[in-house]
């Protein structure tokens, strides 16, 4: 990166001496390491005092979020890409634009605490230590995949990561299992559920926060709200769209699901509240996708273009920390720059071992049904051998 910044200094020198060579000498010279910035307001429910909208972050941190972001972003791009040129089949839901979910709420959590979520998994998968190429090697069912190509856009799994998951949501009572069983093990760790605001008004996420409030798991509920269940908006699917509020007994908070630092902080403030004993929390992060429910939705039947671009051009998480990273010098134009161009040779080159890679065999399809075979036949798992239609 210095050499970079020191062939572009000498090639300004030599075209504009004087003033070029300020403008390049200043933007790496005052480069700070901490800034301080200030979100929107949470909204509370049940609660005293919320997190803090004065947040602090380091010049590590920023690119690192940036870098996380916008390799999200990459990787969906070329899988909604891979779709459409027929290399990934079957369902296929892309993360752009909640990219700030999943990387503030990793920033606030460790590697021991637990995560699950719907299926708008690929982000999650990522931010949970599964690198782009298992992914999209997933999705286009070869065998390095993360689940040997078996899973697909919704089942992809990683260390304390339990998946993506297809039922609506399923997944919410399967995190309060986890968080029970961290409990009953006396461990300090804890389990964020996540869900979207389609799966809002379902029956089981009632009985969840119930039992969940009454044995006091450690579990942070997480809506990520994006304004849309399916096709339809959520005015029109909720009689109370305050959906951090509805976990009635359960205290929760919302937050602006596009600003990096404000899904972080509201992430810390919740991970404080579990492991000191409190009980779950619930997070309405305020999101928005940019694609349609999956592949096969064009998103536009439901919702205008002008509305999609709108909320690109003035709420793009990617975009606004570039802004806030240059506005107060915690990074050089140029630094970002080349954070984009690592990132597209990066993605680029997993897409093509991704397309590359050996697809699994036929008699793979019939393995890892037990964790263990069992010692006698259970019809259906081996075909070969019995169980087949005459």
């Amino acid at each position: 990166m210095l050499s970079c910044a020191a062939r572009l200094v000498r090639a300004q020198i030599q075209s504009k001496p004087t003033a070029c060579w300020v403008l390049a000498a200043r933007g790496y010279a005052d480069v700070v390491n901490e800034a301080t910035f200030t979100t929107k307001e949470y909204a509370l429910h049940k609660l005293d005092e919320g997190p803090s909208t004065t947040v602090t972050v380091t010049r590590d941190e920023a690119l690192k979020y940036y870098r996380e972001m916008q390799t999200i972003r990459r990787m969906e791009t070329a899988a909604g890409n891979l779709y459409k040129s027929k290399v990934i089949r079957g369902f296929c839901h892309l993360y752009s634009g909640q990219e700030a979910c999943a990387v503030g709420m990793e920033a606030a959590i460790t590697p021991n605490d637990h995560v699950i979520t719907a299926y708008r998994a690929h982000g999650w998968t990522y931010m949970r230590g599964v690198p782009p190429v298992e992914i999209l090697a997933e999705l286009t069912g070869r065998k390095t995949g993360c689940a040997k190509g078996k899973g697909g856009s919704m089942h992809m799994y990683g260390k304390n990561f339990y998946g993506g998951n297809g039922i609506v949501g399923a997944q919410v009572p399967l995190g309060a299992g986890i968080g029970l069983a961290l409990k009953y093990k006396g461990s300090d760790e804890l389990c964020v559920a996540l869900y979207g605001d389609g799966a809002a008004n379902q029956g089981q996420l009632f009985e969840t926060f119930n039992m969940a409030k009454l044995w006091d798991l450690p579990c942070i509920f997480v809506c990520e709200n994006n304004g849309y269940g399916m096709g339809t908006a959520v005015e029109r699917a909720s009689a109370s769209t305050d959906y951090y509020t509805r976990g009635d007994y359960v205290p929760g908070l919302r937050a602006d699901g596009m600003d990096v630092l404000a899904v972080r902080e509201a992430t810390r403030f919740a991970a404080d509240w579990c492991r000191s004993g409190k009980g779950p929390l619930l997070i309405e992060v305020a999101t928005y996708r940019y694609h349609g429910h999956s592949m096969s939705d064009p998103g536009t039947s439901y919702r205008t273009r002008e509305e999609i671009q709108e909320v690109r051009q003035t709420r793009d998480p990617i975009t606004n920390l570039r802004e806030r990273m240059i506005s107060v010098n915690l990074a050089t134009a140029e630094e970002i720059k080349q954070v984009d161009l690592d990132v597209r040779a990066e993605i680029d080159k997993a897409v093509e071992q991704a397309k590359s890679d050996p697809e699994l065999p036929v008699e793979e399809m019939y393995t890892n049904i037990f964790v263990n075979e069992p010692p006698f036949k259970v019809r259906g798992t081996n075909p070969f051998s019995y169980g087949l239609s005459k």
